[in-house]
């Protein structure tokens, strides 16, 4: 039982205490923001380190005591040509992989896999699957204490309060996804850290985002948008499974969303367990 739930707490990637950095990439772009991000440290931490250099040497050269006549230079033409064409150098190394990043996260790749439609409202998400002739439509709320037995998601460390929901996103590893984020009542914003994604959610507009998970897990985000009272209880959960597991779950689904997941989690902790016997096995 320990190492079914070790081994459901590491599928699971969420937020941990103190973390300083991006969650483990799960999607191409964001394995782009990560790199990007790291890309810009070289010159953020060089720059800092400089103009604190220049201001000590401001202070202690040039303090009252050993200046006491101020100096009434009023201009240096060679300081004042590179202090423009330095930051203007600086910013070209930064804008070029910046606007390749943004193109690649705002267009779409042609004929996505799997289209779904998430709807802010408020406090909780709506997620429709534009699948066949009849979509797949189920609303997503805070997973409650007093529901988790029943639901099935009492393992904390899998399924975090404050995170959990009650119904997940289920979409298949390796596809493209084509996600429409839209709202009800007020602007929310869908936010998914692991893939990179975060779009705005606008009453009377629909707009368009992508992703492709590259490996399975469950994953947490939430609104990221102020939109009320209850803006911290509307969580984002995305579950990542192999096509077979999907497309059972999807033919579930269309009868019953709540015994679909059931099942789902249920073939997945005995994948887990099945391998988890395996190895101690082998050992």
């Amino acid at each position: 039982m320990a190492c079914l739930l070790f081994a459901s707490n590491a599928w699971a990637d969420k937020p941990v205490d103190w973390q300083m950095t991006f969650q483990n990439a799960a999607t191409g772009i964001m394995e782009e923001i990560t790199w990007f991000e790291q890309y810009t440290l070289w010159f953020i931490i060089p720059i800092t380190l400089f103009v604190l250099l220049l201001l000590v040497l401001v202070v202690v050269k040039f303090r009252e005591s050993k200046n006491p006549v101020a100096s009434k230079t009023s201009h240096h033409t060679g300081i004042e040509i590179a202090w423009t064409l330095g930051p203007v150098i600086i910013l070209l190394f930064l804008a070029i992989p910046s606007f390749q990043l943004l193109t690649a996260q705002l267009t779409p790749p042609q004929n996505p896999d799997l289209t779904v439609k998430a709807t802010g409202n408020q406090w909780y998400w709506s997620y429709e699957y534009e699948v066949g002739e009849t979509p797949l439509s189920f609303d997503s709320l805070l997973l409650k204490d007093e529901d988790r037995a029943s639901i099935g998601k009492s393992d904390v460390e899998a399924y975090p309060r404050l995170l959990a929901v009650d119904n997940d996103v289920v979409v298949p590893v390796g596809k493209t996804v084509r996600l429409l984020v839209t709202a009800a009542d007020v602007i929310h914003a869908f936010a998914m850290p692991a893939f990179g994604v975060k779009i705005d959610a606008v009453p009377g507009r629909l707009n368009e985002t992508w992703f492709k998970a590259d490996r399975e897990g469950l994953y947490y985000g939430q609104c990221s948008e102020l939109c009320g009272k209850d803006h911290a209880y509307m969580p984002i959960a995305i579950r990542v499974v192999s096509e077979d597991k999907y497309a059972t779950w999807l033919a579930a689904a269309a009868t019953n969303v709540g015994d679909a997941n059931k099942a789902l989690m249920a073939s997945i902790d005995a994948a887990a367990k099945s391998v988890d016997v395996a190895e101690n096995a082998a050992q």
